[in-house]
């Protein structure tokens, strides 16, 4: 399928990678482009041979936000009919994982992409932020919610309130991201990274990210138990037992999918 705001493609390994493709807008997310994103997101997670994605950007923008000049004309009676921004959470509703590669600036409806993924990688050039506050309103993608439970409560409402940004040094000591590498490396360390989830039994990947989102919004108990079922269902498939005899076997284990 051909696309005019992303670029996505297959890669070997059984990782799918979207370029987010609106270089002189900075990469700003117009609903045109975000409709796209969750076609080629769809088009990946029917994809038996794509194991796990890798969204990015530019080194300039991972995206500099939602595009404000589609937003600036909207009223509220509008927005609400609509449910303005809920179709963003197509990322969210992946079950196979996401690893974000950001670069450059991911501000507002950029930084809250980023957040949906499950893993997010930065370059050293990196800047994190909600500057929504400048602009008269709040973040309405998940800003608000994500942040806060990624950082902490008082990170999130030192970035909302004042619209400061965060550097990848800084987002890495606070747990936003997972790891820092160079410029030059950034899409490399992705693609590998997800190549190796990639590699795993694809069912025993699904459980995992599953049970990790699910437990964040239970009680400790009721997560340690949903936790449990996981694993315990896990022992019906042919990538346990393949796991597993490989291990015993001291040899690389060939995982179906089963």
């Amino acid at each position: 399928m051909g696309y005019e705001n992303i670029i996505a493609e297959t890669t070997e390994g059984g990782a799918g990678l979207i370029r987010l493709n609106r270089p002189k807008a900075l990469n700003a997310l117009n609903g045109a482009l975000m409709k796209e994103l969750a076609d080629a997101l769809r088009a990946f997670e029917a994809d038996d041979s794509t194991g796990c994605m890798v969204l990015t950007g530019s080194p300039k923008a991972f995206a500099a936000g939602a595009d404000i000049s589609e937003m600036a004309g909207l009223e509220y009676p509008g927005v609400y009919v609509d449910d303005f921004l809920s179709g963003w959470e197509a990322l969210s509703a992946c079950r196979k994982p996401v690893i974000a590669a950001v670069s450059g600036f991911a501000l507002g409806g950029g930084c809250e992409l980023a957040m949906m993924c499950d893993i997010i990688i930065a370059a050293r050039t990196a800047k994190f932020g909600q500057p929504e506050i400048r602009l008269g309103i709040i973040p309405g993608a998940g800003g608000t919610q994500r942040l806060a439970r990624a950082i902490g409560k008082a990170r999130a409402m030192d970035m909302i309130l004042t619209g400061r940004m965060m550097d990848a040094g800084e987002a890495l000591q606070a747990g936003l991201v997972s790891r820092v590498v160079e410029e030059d490396a950034l899409l490399d360390e992705a693609l590998k990274a997800a190549r190796t989830i990639a590699g795993f039994g694809r069912a025993a990947v699904l459980a995992a990210k599953e049970a990790v989102n699910a437990g964040m919004d239970m009680p400790l108990s009721a997560g340690l138990r949903f936790e449990r079922r996981l694993f315990h269902a896990l022992f019906a498939t042919r990538d346990q037992k393949e796991g597993m005899a490989a291990f015993l076997e001291k040899r690389k284990a060939d995982f179906s999918g089963g």
